[in-house]
């Protein structure tokens, strides 16, 4: 079977994120490459940070949807160098993660320390009226924020770099 770069990325590009599903892994921007080296199909995946759970399971989903497209050898290789950044996540990525009732990072990724105090706005009502709850939120990607108006509690993805 021949398939070109983009045929093969749009297959990749089926497979979301197990940790927040409304986002695929090029949404994200972890979906780092696609190619075919003989009859194997080999994709290239950055995680959002070393050690990420999500990523057994986004490399079982990779295999899943290229076999169900007839690709039978899947080879998936996780680079960690450059390094994921949030800087990575797609305009559309944002805006699901809005629309999915999590706070997309604001601003770009950095080096130094996280700035304390930054407004981030509630997915919810869109106020601006929030505050930190936890720096560590359901997973690592992640901070627990409440919005002082409306009272929702709400994750923001961290900016990361």
């Amino acid at each position: 079977m021949i398939a070109t770069a983009i045929e093969l990325r749009e297959i990749a590009s089926r497979v979301t994120d197990p940790e927040i599903p409304v986002l695929t892994i090029a949404d994200l921007g972890i979906l780092r490459d696609v190619e075919m080296e003989g009859d194997t199909v080999v994709v290239t995946i950055t995680p959002t940070y070393s050690g990420c759970p999500a990523m057994d399971a986004i490399t079982e989903d990779l295999g899943i949807e290229f076999r169900k497209s007839g690709y039978e050898n899947v080879r998936v290789n996780l680079v960690l160098s450059p390094a994921w950044t949030t800087d990575w996540i797609t305009e559309p990525g944002k805006t699901k993660l809005e629309a999915y009732g999590i706070a997309p990072p604001t601003g770009t990724g950095h080096r130094g320390p996280v700035t304390l105090g930054m407004a981030v706005k509630c997915p919810q009502c869109h106020s601006l009226n929030t505050k930190e709850l936890s720096r560590f939120g359901s997973t690592a990607c992640k901070s627990m924020y409440q919005c002082k108006d409306c009272l929702e509690p709400f994750d923001y993805f961290k900016v990361l770099s």
